[in-house]
């Protein structure tokens, strides 16, 4: 049986009333006049005070053509590593856009690629996860897993960790591709479509869950730690009581810091899960952390800067409303999401106003802009990796 599950998009710009036809037949939803009331935000005006250079633009082949998997651009060792949903794995050189050669698998690719050392890692629709050696560009092994595969395997302490979207996670010996363990949990029936990555620091993974739970569970042996309730599934209709989380999580220090799609974020002690504050503020597309700083892209699109230690909100932009902006990047002084246009928004980290607006392509950004260092990867829906300098870094 096959669960349903929603789309982000389609989730937040539908009814409130959700019809759930059959469960092989998924869900439908209809618009009307909430289309015009969630219509994107026209772009404001501003007199751009930062100058943003294109260094380089390189295509990679078919993106992930609007459907909701974790295909983003990773960065390793001077490499960028990036996926399409016709399998092939591109590998470009970070500095010159140039691509050095390209993994045709022709796997059907839904999550990925994760980079650690030599190996690269990815999690197909078809309920699989590959391991290929970059020495040679071969799988080194592979394995089924239970369910389909959206959030992007994990190595750590020799053990590739495997999310499925039926909330199973698998523990691969890394070298052999042999099952070690398998933690089972149940996931709601109703969901948006979507896992958030598992997060692993000192030998602990941290998962967030449909329910609106975070559970830790021990690497070595897929032992459960703790469990923390973050968001609650309640409410008067189907969309109201969707507590996902399906976003990036963070660990800084003894502090986990997560959101869920509901509207809830908090930070939880590492150790034990107890909740040191919660925030009514939450996001599907996860957190991204800089120094005290945190910072999320609510579901109006409504951009946060957030205070990581007590919970202050810093500034929050609301001029993008509607425009399905991406999970924010920090850059050297900036704060950085795409939009489903295809624009590129640059806001001042400390005022929050707009300091610079770039067009990547019409076809619209959904994977996070990626800063490494002084420049910025931006992955298109069309297919193309896009390398930015802004300010001094040009």
């Amino acid at each position: 049986m096959i669960q349903p599950q929603l789309s982000l998009r389609t989730a937040w710009r539908g009814l409130s009333a959700l019809c759930l036809l059959v469960v092989l037949a998924g869900c439908s939803w209809f618009s009307g006049d909430d289309d015009e009331i969630n219509a994107p935000a026209e772009l404001v005006e501003f007199e751009s005070s930062v100058p943003v250079e294109r260094i380089w633009r390189t295509s990679i082949g078919a993106s992930a053509d609007r459907v909701p998997v974790n295909i983003t651009p990773v960065y390793s060792a001077g490499k960028i590593y990036v996926a399409d949903r016709k399998g092939r794995i591109s590998v470009i050189d970070a500095d010159s856009g140039q691509l050095e050669h390209q993994i045709k698998s022709r796997l059907r690719i839904s999550a990925g690629p994760s980079v650690a050392g030599n190996l690269l890692m990815v999690g197909t629709l078809d309920g699989e996860v590959f391991v290929f050696d970059l020495d040679n560009d071969e799988v080194l092994w592979r394995s089924p897993v239970s369910s389909e595969v959206l959030a992007k395997p994990v190595l750590h302490d020799g053990f590739v960790i495997v999310r499925c979207i039926d909330g199973r996670i698998f523990g691969f010996d890394a070298r052999t591709g042999v099952r070690e363990w398998l933690y089972d949990r149940g996931v709601p029936l109703l969901s948006l479509r979507g896992n958030s990555d598992p997060l692993v620091r000192g030998g602990v993974m941290y998962i967030g869950y449909d329910g609106g739970e975070v559970v830790a569970l021990r690497v070595s042996d897929g032992s459960i730690l703790w469990e923390q309730v973050v968001s609650t599934r309640d409410g008067k209709t189907d969309l109201e009581r969707l507590a996902d989380i399906d976003g990036d999580m963070a660990v800084i220090a003894n502090d986990l810091y997560v959101a869920s799609s509901r509207g809830r974020l908090a930070s939880l002690a590492v150790d034990s899960g107890r909740i040191l504050w919660v925030k009514d503020a939450g996001s599907a597309s996860g957190i991204s952390v800089a120094r005290t700083l945190l910072a999320l892209s609510d579901r109006q699109s409504q951009v946060w800067l957030v205070d990581r230690v007590n919970s202050t909100t810093l500034w929050k932009q609301d001029k993008l409303l509607n425009r399905d902006v991406t999970r924010p990047a920090f850059y050297l002084n900036y704060t950085v999401v795409g939009d489903e246009q295809g624009y590129l928004h640059f806001l001042d980290t400390q005022s929050g106003e707009f300091v610079a607006r770039v067009k990547v392509d019409g076809d619209g950004l959904r994977a996070a802009p990626l800063a490494v260092g002084t420049t910025l990867y931006v992955l298109s829906e069309s297919g193309t990796l896009n390398a930015y300098r802004a300010g001094a870094a040009i």
